[in-house]
């Protein structure tokens, strides 16, 4: 098996992932978008959501990024905005940067004349329905073109039965990719209707999703991307790529990349009094005055901080200022 370079640096957690857009011109039944993103025009790097190109290449600095994948939605829909998003990566960071984009519809030459140089590699996501016929859509014209103007070219489509429908594809091909079928809260109606199952109870996999996919794997040139591995390892290392250039002095990184550290909300006219004591006890950078509360490692917390007056919990979050993991009072 040889992964894509985009596969490469998603392994090592290094790829920023941009999501340029909801908008879709299509309603594949297996789409997993959540409902913020689904049909709407928003804009996110990782999980935070974007509201100037400067904060993209804020947040690709803040992982230390040596790439970028570009999805959505249907990105070619908002071809402009890729166009300056991809610049301002490779102006910024150099063409090194690698950056890889979906799209579910075949890029047209003119399409790929404005990417060319810009973006490295290109995964087509030929819905389902094309399957059948696969050699005469347009998308395996596309992939030639695209492999003529040196992008580097494959399909990526989730696991779904019928999959072995796509070897006659694999001869254009750099790659293919298959994602593990996953259930999600958009998706779960449709899945229920089709008899899907949770493999278990702990990841979103589809059960059967992984033996619809056995002839294909067997080419050399098929990945195989399991729903553990981006919840276990691609988005664990990408966490722990942002919490060690973002984490302040007193917060402690986790084994999964999320950043631990102790919280005192102060009582009502307290405050002057209990910053004088943090100040008078506590080192200059293991604590955080946030004003209203005192931030500060979760071990002081549990020791000198206790002889001090106010509501204390140890947060448990993704770093960065990210979604809240675990709140547990002290």
């Amino acid at each position: 098996m040889t992964l894509s370079k985009g596969c490469v640096l998603c392994y090592q957690g290094a790829k920023m992932v941009l999501f340029v857009t909801g908008r879709c011109h299509r309603s594949c039944w297996y789409c997993p978008l959540s409902s913020e993103r689904k049909g709407n025009d928003v804009v996110f790097a990782n999980e935070r959501q974007i509201n100037s190109p400067d904060q993209v290449i804020d947040m690709a600095e803040s992982m230390s990024a040596l790439g970028t994948g570009i999805t959505g939605g249907e990105p070619l829909l908002c071809l402009d905005r890729v166009i300056t998003y991809a610049k301002l990566l490779k102006e910024h960071f150099g063409q090194t940067h690698h950056i890889h984009l979906y799209t579910a519809r075949a890029p047209t030459d003119a399409e790929l004349a404005q990417m060319n140089g810009l973006v490295d590699e290109i995964r087509l996501h030929p819905p389902r329905e094309c399957w059948d016929t696969i050699l005469d859509t347009p998308y395996i014209r596309s992939a030639q073109q695209a492999k003529k103007m040196g992008f580097d070219i494959g399909i990526e489509v989730p696991a779904l039965p019928g999959l072995e429908l796509l070897i006659p594809a694999l001869p254009y091909l750099d790659f293919l990719n298959i994602n593990e079928l996953e259930w999600g809260e958009t998706n779960a109606d449709e899945m229920r209707e089709r008899g899907f199952e949770l493999a278990d109870g702990v990841h979103n996999a589809v059960s059967g999703a992984r033996e619809w996919a056995d002839e294909l794997v067997k080419d050399k040139k098929v990945h195989w991307c399991a729903s553990s591995f981006k919840d276990s390892v691609q988005l664990r290392e990408r966490l722990k790529r942002i919490a060690e250039n973002t984490a302040r002095p007193f917060d402690e990184i986790t084994d999964d990349g999320t950043v631990v550290y102790g919280v005192l909300e102060l009582y009502p006219g307290t405050r002057d009094e209990v910053s004088a004591l943090c100040t008078k006890k506590l080192d200059a950078d293991s604590f955080i005055d946030c004003g209203d509360r005192i931030e500060m490692a979760w071990w002081l917390l549990t020791s000198d901080a206790g002889k001090i007056p106010g509501k204390k919990y140890v947060v448990e979050r993704y770093p960065n200022g990210g979604m809240v993991v675990e709140v547990t009072p002290q």
